[in-house]
């Protein structure tokens, strides 16, 4: 009886210290799940509730995933611009960094009409002129990414920012996906020059996800027949970009009927195991909606449909 009775003592002695082993550790293992969960790297598989633009080591802005805590746009652009801040790398996926300054704050959000104004404070004057370009055009896409929101004003102390703090350079009165992401110039003439965006991909710490590129070309073609060329094409400008395109990839049809593009391509959409890549799907597919008003597209390989794509299945 002795013997049970200290058996059990000892039983619920043990079972009392593992309770509590399991309650100090629980609260830490939610912390750095919320680190992974807040700021991850877009996967291929476009897991993510919404976007936000980094820069990498080559100080090219990658699109990647945030997981923010609120639907009001408003307050969540004021996320957005707390995850672009500098200060706390640990939160960034690895190679990719923040770029708004420590110092800057953000006095006020406005949200009206789909349009989002953000007042910063003076610091933002003072932002290198070498970053003023990216640090903008991060701001922008991260914002105009949000569901709700397609167009930006940028304020500082209450003033509306007219110009790029240093190069003087005149900025649009709403800002808009126009101004352009990673700029890239290719031009050798006046005449027929376009403006196409293009997106390719890039691995860090064995993880892929997007790079926007918007290039001004002279340009006769399509923008469609641009995207394909380009994308399937065996030189890439940055050696960190790639493209899982097949070279041999062909355009054979394209048609815009309303707010859909109808894509009619060869055989080699296709990989080795007659599937489409989602790599392959993402970089058109993110071309095309960057270039075109349109929020659909009809995949097709030699008149037959393959897979239909719209905007919020890349969300």
């Amino acid at each position: 009886m002795l013997m049970r009775k200290a058996l059990r003592k000892i039983f619920i002695t043990t079972l009392t210290a593992f309770i509590l082993l399991v309650v100090y550790i629980i609260p830490t293992l939610e912390k750095n799940d919320a680190i992974n969960v807040n700021m991850e790297v877009e996967y291929i598989t476009g897991l993510g509730t919404d976007h936000i633009y980094l820069l990498d080591t080559n100080d090219l802005l990658v699109k990647t995933n945030i997981l923010l805590e609120s639907s009001v746009p408003s307050e969540q652009v004021k996320l957005l611009i707390q995850n672009l801040k500098e200060g706390d790398n640990a939160k960034f996926p690895t190679g990719l960094k923040a770029y708004i300054p420590e110092e800057v704050d953000v006095l006020d959000v406005f949200y009206d009409e789909k349009v989002i104004s953000i007042d910063f404070s003076k610091e933002f004057l003072e932002i290198s002129q070498k970053m003023e370009e990216r640090i903008i055009e991060g701001i922008s896409y991260s914002v105009l990414d949000l569901e709700e929101v397609e167009g930006l004003k940028i304020l500082v102390e209450g003033e509306k920012l007219n110009n790029y703090p240093n190069s003087k350079r005149k900025l649009p009165e709403v800002i808009t996906r126009e101004i352009g992401i990673n700029k890239k110039y290719d031009i050798n003439r006046r005449g027929n020059i376009d403006k196409i965006v293009l997106y390719y991909t890039e691995s860090i710490d064995d993880h892929t996800y997007y790079v926007p590129v918007t290039k001004y070309m002279n340009n006769e073609k399509e923008k469609i027949e641009v995207i394909v060329e380009e994308l399937s094409s065996k030189y890439i400008y940055e050696n960190n970009l790639m493209s899982f395109i097949h070279n041999n990839l062909e355009l054979l049809g394209y048609e815009k009927k309303d707010n859909m593009m109808i894509l009619d391509f060869n055989q080699y959409l296709f990989d080795k195991n007659d599937k489409i890549l989602e790599e392959v799907l993402y970089t058109i597919s993110y071309s095309v909606f960057d270039s075109y008003d349109v929020n659909c597209i009809l995949y097709k390989v030699n008149g037959k449909n393959v897979r239909e794509i719209g905007v919020s299945d890349l969300k």
